[in-house]
């Protein structure tokens, strides 16, 4: 008989492969998109205010707590995060850097995850430019594998480099799982957002703005990906092996073709790219 899964509140872990479950049965009512009208925009359900960049407690949350974010990038609905120019986007920068070190302050958070999906393609319900922050009270085993591994950016990623700032760098990974993949980190170990100075901040939002606009380029229209940010757990371990990293991933294979994962692919959770990293970051250099 197999042993049986362990569960903590609405966490389920299945005992024979550790894959970790949460069960949100509340996220059924959810609203797919608003009927009318955009509840970011200025005036809306959840900015009633003028502002530049905003955090609120989602209403949808897929954990208790109060342990789920959304991040306004701005009150501009039809904004990218390129076009907010590299002002704009150092604010969104210094807002996750904030909300990490708020919600990593808790005795009850071990791990902050900020992420984007933008898209409808990804899952994304409303178009209006944001973010979403996750804090877990444990590390989640992908970031835990990360730590585990001592993971350092590629120091020389040769044809797979895609642009760099000082001190930064942004790549196609090796061995890329997405058919559009970029990693973007500093070259000197940061072991998180908090962690930032001021002048690595800008020059990460100046290496951003570059490819976002390399990535909207590639296909001459908005490319639907997801993004997330690894960095050093808040449980009050010392995590000497943390180093600060922007992952970005697309499933397009090419202009509006997604490349499905296979069923092959989630049986053995070995997968297939059709995209060679290699001619990906060379397109992104040309775009």
């Amino acid at each position: 008989m197999a042993a049986a899964a362990r569960s903590s509140g609405d966490r389920r872990v299945d005992a024979a492969l550790g894959t970790v479950v949460h069960v949100v049965g509340t996220r059924q009512g959810r609203p797919n998109r608003p009927a009318t009208g955009c509840p970011f925009c200025v005036g809306g359900l959840e900015a009633p205010e003028p502002y530049d960049v905003r955090w609120f407690t989602n209403r949808w949350p897929a954990m208790p707590g109060e342990r789920c974010e959304v991040v306004l990038y701005t009150p501009r609905h039809d904004a990218t995060m390129w076009s907010l120019g590299v002002a704009g986007v150092r604010k969104v920068i210094d807002l996750w850097a904030e909300r990490t070190a708020t919600l990593g302050s808790r005795p009850d958070v071990a791990y902050v995850l900020v992420f984007e999906n933008r898209g409808a393609e990804v899952g994304a319900t409303i178009a209006h430019p944001h973010g979403q922050i996750y804090a877990y009270d444990h590390v989640p085993r992908r970031p835990a594998a990360l730590l585990a591994s001592g993971w350092t950016p590629d120091p020389d990623p040769g044809p797979r480099l895609v642009g760099q700032r000082d001190g930064w760098q942004a790549y196609v990974p090796f061995a890329a799982t997405y058919p559009v993949a970029v990693t973007v980190a500093p070259s000197r170990q940061v072991p998180d957002l908090p962690s930032l100075g001021a002048t690595a901040r800008t020059r990460l939002a100046s290496l951003l703005v570059d490819v976002f606009t390399r990535l909207d380029r590639l296909y001459d229209q908005p490319l639907p990906y997801m993004m997330w940010i690894n960095q050093r757990p808040t449980d009050g371990a010392a995590w000497p092996t943390a180093w600060l990293s922007i992952e970005i991933v697309s499933p397009w294979r090419s202009a509006g073709v997604p490349r499905f994962i296979a069923a092959a692919e989630v049986g053995a959770e070995e997968y297939f790219n059709p995209v060679i990293p290699e001619d990906l970051a060379a397109r992104l250099r040309q775009s």
